[in-house]
């Protein structure tokens, strides 16, 4: 077996504080990248726990496979159960999940509203 070290690396060296490339970098200090932006919110309600405690309301930012992102002004803990109900024009869908992560929002004004992003792994 040939076991190379560092077989991916081209072996140029990066001068950080060459001017120009400082330049460059600080352009993209204020960048704020969020792949939530191409998709389209949507007002949920969430039922934390498996017990007969009161729907709270959230905000759906983004949704993919069995993956979704809420933004929600309460805590929940990670390792939590929680139903999400959506409503359709047929009627209401709601799925069950695990809350897999859990931190509090980076955009703008989420401190001050107490927004929570929670990421939940549908069952």
């Amino acid at each position: 077996m040939n076991h190379r070290r560092n077989s991916s690396k081209s072996g140029h060296r990066v001068d950080w504080n060459d001017p120009d490339l400082q330049s460059l970098l600080s352009k993209t200090e204020h960048w704020k990248l969020d792949n939530r932006a191409g998709h389209v919110t949507q007002d949920v309600q969430i039922h934390v726990g498996w017990g007969m405690g009161a729907d709270k309301p959230a905000v759906l930012v983004w949704e993919r496979d069995k993956t979704m992102v809420l933004e929600a002004t309460f805590d929940i803990p990670v390792g939590e159960h929680v139903r999400v109900d959506r409503l359709f024009d047929e009627g209401m869908h709601s799925v069950w999940g695990v809350v897999a992560d859990g931190r509090e929002g980076r955009r703008e004004g989420d401190r001050e509203h107490g927004v929570r992003v929670y990421w939940v792994h549908v069952r």
